[in-house]
């Protein structure tokens, strides 16, 4: 593209040069039927990304892979791409979070003398650690090996991880670190205790242990089983000697071959949250026999029927990669939390159990997954979907804190803000997925109407949100946010409460769904810190974080730039409020042209800055698509496909930011499909700007969704028109009730703005109404 065209784009954007959009494919290229592609399962798992590469199946339990570094923010998976050894392999992994937990079972394959201790990251011999070469990573399947000569090999099944270590000939032995975890400078006080160690005569290992990381009190049960039984087995429990059936704290067993490398030695776990019978049942049932090729292959074939639902041509070779390993990032969880025969362990620490065909999820990162992980899988994944929302009624009203807000293990972690398992709730019933709404009511309503209802971090300042209207910044921290995502979720428990009939409740909620008002200045059109008095801080800066810079912020993971936008239920209401769609307009342009500047205190969250947006962080991910409500869909579209081709890349650092939990994955895949859900609870998805010339997609029962865009390229981002089923359609946004039934969406590319979607009609619904 000459700089003339990128520039003539930019401008007709308006917000300067330097668009940097992707170069083109031969037409012959693009002309080619939609494929699925293949994933980098290391994208992510540099920079901030915070992916891991091992083997787990989609939504799975088990999730095996190496661990490089326990200790550092950028190592919360276990892994980092940038590291030079690994410590060992274990079974248990978060995907993109910025909290680190799990890394349950270490597995060490080596040789020599005996280590317990894994040692520095910058000094690997003093440890167990070990240099590495020659690794390989797809879904479903790992492969490294290590500089003790062992090739290490893994793959899984739902509950089981499978290992397969290709020893040289001699001496070697594995050691089971069942101490090891994710350590972190703020953990106080006892962090593992009441495990357990056990070898059996017949060579099966089990244990337990309780751990008090993040999800504090959650616990984690194994059985394993090796090919061959060890010539000699030594116990330790802090590093000292122990016997067979030891208990304690920090404990550890080694297992030593004689001739390790005389054939391969397998092992297979099995684990369980809630008893060692439950993960010896998975061990029987799912890993049988000792065929590590055909579990392989099994996990493979999975793999490849849930990334076939999404199929592209066009684009790049590395645009193509990206999606696939988008589409795979989404499907890392949340992950299943139900043993075989259906018990899991419930909000309030009981054990459950479900009938058949329902499960129980844990590791739902909702402050960051409600706005595009879950939209996307109601749409490729409707009956997993449907799974979720009935998991989700059963913890809202199991947890003693009603909604969940970051649900690990069993355990509500309180981490982020706002109860946001509403949004997901809400949105699930106005898609139609059937569910009892009414069973999660109860403690829906005590979390928006009973101020003596049990509060975790989460939910603090609710009394003040009820009686002012907003949560004051001399009260307590993140109160602007709050004030703004308590709001959302009143929105959405307005839904829900319409759902069940309780409509004096729903109009209650609705009308104090405007609270976000409360906290956005109209005098200067920046979200503001306020306090109890009424009074606004007068010191005013909207990069900073907070009133008090070293002491407290007032944003949640955001500064008052990129609070200020944070309003995705009442659009229409937020542009009245800054003065009309001229001045919206305006706000916005400068929102994304402003200087890049962050106070020296901003967190590494808050990243992927064009101007004072952050793309890396979630608060303002849908801010680009505001532009269409304001009657400016071509700023919308050159925006959003201007972050399609900045933020991601298919290298180990190609998510600009934590990829949490699948929501940054989540953006780039539906944004490159050419919509997105600004308000998810409304079920209506807003049109961008298509990525790919055609994108194939699986809807479940047989429906397929085709979106094609004609004449584009990486200089015609602007829409022209679009037709659905081969009719014109003049409205910026489509409902989800008709995507779900399949079709064909066709937009017609250009490289200049058009009047499409402009007209005030056309303009997205927002609060339940349109733009007129």
């Amino acid at each position: 593209m000459t700089t003339t065209r990128r520039e003539a784009i930019a401008a007709a954007a308006g917000l300067g040069a330097g668009l940097g959009l992707a170069g083109a494919l031969p037409a012959a290229a693009r002309a080619q039927a939609p494929a699925a592609g293949k994933p980098d399962l290391f994208v992510g798992t540099g920079g901030h990304g915070h992916t891991f590469p091992g083997a787990t199946l989609p939504f799975g339990m088990v999730q095996l892979s190496p661990d490089t570094d326990n200790t550092r923010w950028d190592a919360c998976s276990g892994y980092h791409r940038t590291d030079g050894s690994i410590m060992g392999f274990s079974h248990t992994h978060l995907s993109g979070t910025g909290i680190g937990d799990m890394l349950d079972v270490l597995v060490v394959p080596t040789r020599g003398a005996l280590r317990l201790v894994p040692g520095p990251l910058n000094d690997p011999d003093k440890g167990y650690r070990q240099r590495f070469s020659d690794e390989h990573a797809e879904p479903g399947y790992y492969r490294v090996r290590l500089e003790s000569g062992v090739l290490a090999e893994l793959t899984a099944t739902e509950r089981t991880g499978w290992h397969r270590y290709t020893f040289p000939k001699g001496e070697g032995h594995v050691l089971v670190d069942f101490a090891h975890m994710i350590l972190d400078v703020w953990d106080k006080g006892t962090l593992l205790d009441e495990a357990s160690l056990h070898l059996d005569d017949d060579g099966l290992l089990t244990g337990s242990r309780r751990v008090h990381r993040w999800a504090k009190g959650r616990r984690i049960h194994f059985a394993m089983r090796l090919s061959r039984k060890p010539d000699r087995v030594e116990f330790f429990s802090d590093d000292r000697a122990a016997s067979n059936g030891v208990k304690g704290d920090r404990l550890k067993v080694a297992l030593f071959f004689d001739d390790a490398g005389a054939a391969p030695l397998l092992i297979k776990t099995g684990i369980s949250a809630v008893d060692v019978a439950g993960a010896k049942a998975a061990l029987t049932t799912e890993a049988p026999g000792w065929n590590f090729d055909a579990t392989a292959t099994a996990a493979r074939r999975i793999w490849g029927k849930e990334l076939d639902a999404v199929r592209v041509t066009g684009g790049t070779p590395a645009q193509r990669t990206i999606m696939a390993s988008a589409l795979y990032h989404c499907m890392m969880g949340p992950t299943s939390f139900t043993d075989r025969d259906g018990r899991y362990v419930g909000l309030d620490r009981q054990v459950h159990r479900l009938p058949a065909g329902e499960k129980a999820f844990s590791a739902y990162s909702l402050w960051d997954t409600y706005r595009a992980l879950h939209p996307l899988l109601t749409l490729v994944k409707p009956d997993h979907a449907a799974l979720l929302t009935r998991d989700l009624v059963r913890q809202t009203a199991e947890s003693p804190y009603g909604a969940p807000t970051w649900p690990l293990q069993g355990v509500e972690t309180g981490t982020m803000i706002g109860w946001h398992a509403v949004s997901v709730l809400a949105e699930a019933h106005a898609k139609g997925i059937k569910a009892d709404y009414a069973a999660a009511w109860p403690n829906i309503r005590r979390r928006a109407f009973d101020r003596d209802f049990k509060d975790s971090d989460a939910s603090l300042g609710r009394g003040w949100y009820m009686d002012l209207g907003y949560v004051p910044a001399d009260r307590t921290w993140e109160s602007v946010s709050r004030t703004q995502e308590y709001a959302y979720d009143d929105w959405a428990a307005a839904a829900i409460a319409d759902a069940v009939g309780a409509t004096a409740d729903a109009a209650a909620l609705r009308k104090r769904s405007g609270n976000w008002r409360n906290v956005i200045d109209p005098a200067i059109g920046f979200a503001r810190p306020r306090f109890a008095d009424g009074s606004w801080w007068k010191e005013y800066d909207p990069i900073q974080l907070g009133h008090k810079p070293d002491k407290q912020r007032d944003y949640t993971e955001a500064n008052g730039w990129q609070a200020t936008f944070l309003n995705q239920h009442d659009t229409y209401g937020m542009i009245a409020h800054f003065g009309g769609d001229q001045k919206f307009v305006a706000k916005l342009d400068a929102l994304f042209t402003a200087p890049s500047t962050l106070p020296r205190n901003a967190p590494p969250d808050i990243t992927g800055l064009v101007g004072q947006y952050a793309h890396g962080n979630e608060p303002d991910q849908h801010a680009a698509y505001l532009y269409a409500f304001a009657g400016a869909p071509w700023k919308t579209q050159a925006m959003v496909r201007r972050l399609c081709t900045e933020m991601y890349k298919a290298d180990p650092d190609g998510v600009i930011g934590n990829d949490d939990c699948g929501q940054m994955s989540a953006w780039f895949v539906l944004s490159a499909l050419g919509f997105y859900p600004v308000d998810p609870v409304s079920a209506v998805y807003v049109l961008g700007s298509p990525l790919f010339d055609v994108a194939d997609m699986a809807l479940g029962g047989g429906r397929r969704l085709r979106v094609r865009a004609i004449g584009n390229a990486p200089d015609r981002p602007y829409v022209q028109s679009v037709r659905w089923n081969g009719r014109p359609w003049t409205r910026n946004w489509i409902a989800h009730a008709d995507l779900a039934k399949g079709g064909e969406l066709e937009f017609t590319m250009g490289d200049a703005p058009s009047r499409f979607g402009v007209a005030t009609p056309d303009r997205p619904p927002s609060f339940g109404r349109g733009a007129g």
